[in-house]
């Protein structure tokens, strides 16, 4: 199941206590400071693709520091904690809303702190106070509860109602092996293919209601929120292919009405089961939409040719 959406808490390390100590054989303290907690970062990385991992597991810490010891002996400090996420993962402080995104492969920010070690006696040693008996605790380590969002990378969207063939163009066009079937919502998450050096993913069926919730909702639109086109798929066979179109619309504005401002190109869909006739009158039922047209089959290699050369235009 591809998940990508999670919340989690993520904890800096605890700093190590300082040690109250006195050398055996001779006078004065001799308790060490306590190590520092590590540090917790995220890092942008390629060998992982969504966050299952952050659905698993909701609390992340790294390595508290050792305590000091006798003879003046530091604590270790705790080991640093690095949490791998797919690139474009944006992540949000639910307290606050300061959000970052991890948009370049490797790239990492330090999100918790690690907590500073507490001093053993042999800190506190003085001229007056030549023996002192007390030590301080360490620091915890920052605390902070994230969500998690990520952001499929792409540059073509596939868009459209159930069963308008996306992914069945997704399979055709790239190297992808997405499921497809003809009954409504075969497609549960998104699916990314390789065109020419581009990303293309297709987009679960969106209907009339999603922003409420019906179907699968819009909780995949956060995908094409970035990609450089749109691929509008509406099926020949529908039988008001333009009430189809503003369905799909209408859905993405109660999202995000900026996606609608990307560059769009209606691909009319199954042309193979139709006569030439029928592709022409719904091809004159879309021209008023003011977007170009494309129709496409994916049993004729001609038309799947041509969409591949519009597309590297």
């Amino acid at each position: 199941m591809f998940i990508d959406e999670a919340e989690i808490a993520v904890e800096g390390g605890d700093g190590g206590a300082g040690k109250v100590a006195f050398f055996v054989n001779k006078k004065g303290p001799s308790g060490g400071n306590g190590g520092k907690g590590g540090n917790l970062y995220f890092v942008a990385s390629q060998n992982v693709s969504d966050l299952k991992k952050y659905s698993k597991k909701n609390i992340f810490k790294a390595e508290d520091g050792q305590g000091g010891e006798s003879n003046r002996r530091l604590g270790a400090n705790g080991k640093d904690l690095y949490l791998q996420v797919p690139i474009n993962t944006t992540l949000t402080d639910i307290n606050n809303n300061e959000e970052i995104t991890l948009s370049d492969l490797n790239s990492s920010v330090l999100v918790c702190g690690g907590g500073a070690g507490g001093f053993g006696n042999d800190s506190f040693k003085t001229a007056t106070d030549r023996t002192p008996k007390r030590a301080t605790p360490g620091q915890k380590g920052q605390v902070r509860r994230l969500k998690l969002i990520l952001k499929l990378i792409a540059d073509y969207g596939l868009i459209g109602l159930p069963n308008a063939g996306k992914s069945s163009l997704l399979n055709e066009l790239t190297n992808a092996k997405a499921r497809i079937a003809s009954y409504p919502f075969t497609t549960l998450e998104p699916n990314l293919g390789v065109i020419n050096g581009k990303i293309l993913t297709d987009i679960p069926g969106l209907i009339e209601g999603a922003s409420m919730g019906k179907g699968l909702g819009i909780k995949f639109l956060k995908h094409i929120e970035k990609v450089t086109l749109l691929l509008h798929c509406i099926s020949v066979e529908s039988e008001n292919i333009e009430k189809d179109y503003q369905t799909v619309v209408e859905e993405i504005a109660k999202y995000n009405k900026n996606i609608l401002t990307k560059k769009t190109i209606i691909l009319l869909t199954k042309v193979d089961l139709v006569s030439q006739e029928v592709v022409k009158e719904k091809m004159k039922i879309l021209e008023k939409l003011q977007s170009k047209i494309i129709p496409v089959s994916i049993y004729d290699r001609k038309t799947l040719k041509f969409l591949k050369e519009q597309l590297v235009k």
